[in-house]
């Protein structure tokens, strides 16, 4: 049995609108419900759990309830860092899962073959996150702007989402960074604290998020390009 967590509870400051950007158009719908039915659509899946702002749970109940005639979607508000939402989306996730996958929600582009990677991932290894190799040449920086070292392409990857565990397991990395007061920069860096390495599974460059608004031009062309 997998729990599928979709993050949407996020701002749109970057996107330059009061709405929240996953409740934009791209092409014929939300962005969001493209994100939800990448994984409704899969017979492993046995529910979502959808996380949205307080001030916009009566428009997310709206938008999840045609998804209700099949499964259970659950809606949850979230809390003021994406990981405390994802803290609250645990507490309602069916203790009988087995795996539970973590997406944003704001990432309407992602395929079967991705999410399939990821859940191969977690089955083998506890934990996967989908990711790419980088193809700019990073360099790392000190705090007058200088440069300090320029690590190899080779070992730097752009993590994407989502990211899959095994069920006790991201429980188990939850419950510690509370205990611990640590805010993590994803749901695979609380597991990573326990000593569990995490598994690096296929992702896909065309799996963006939306973000600002020429995301929105981008993603819009990806998709006419699926037509």
């Amino acid at each position: 049995m997998i729990s599928v967590i979709v993050a949407a509870a996020g701002r749109g400051s970057r996107m330059k609108r009061a709405e929240n950007k996953v409740f934009l158009p791209l092409l014929d719908k939300p962005i969001l419900r493209y994100s939800i039915e990448a994984f409704l659509g899969r017979s492993d899946v046995a529910e979502v759990v959808v996380i949205c702002a307080a001030h916009e749970t009566e428009e997310m109940e709206m938008l999840v309830a045609p998804y209700r005639e099949t499964k259970p979607v659950k809606v949850v508000v979230g809390g003021s860092e994406r990981q405390y939402s994802v803290a609250n989306a645990l507490r309602a996730v069916d203790r009988k899962s087995e795996l539970i996958l973590v997406h944003d929600g704001a990432r309407p582009l992602v395929t079967d073959a991705v999410v399939q990677s990821v859940i191969d991932g977690a089955r083998d290894h506890r934990a996967s996150i989908a990711a790419v190799p980088v193809k700019d040449t990073i360099k790392t920086v000190d705090g007058q702007g200088m440069v300090v070292d320029t690590p190899p392409r080779s070992t730097l990857f752009a993590v994407q989402t989502p990211q899959g565990f095994d069920a006790q397991l991201l429980f188990d990395a939850y419950a510690r960074a509370e205990e611990d007061g640590f805010l993590g920069t994803d749901d695979a860096s609380l597991v990573e604290r326990l000593g569990v390495r995490v598994a690096t599974a296929q992702g896909d460059y065309q799996n963006i998020k939306i973000t600002t608004p020429e995301d929105l031009i981008i993603g819009e062309a990806l998709l006419k390009g699926r037509i």
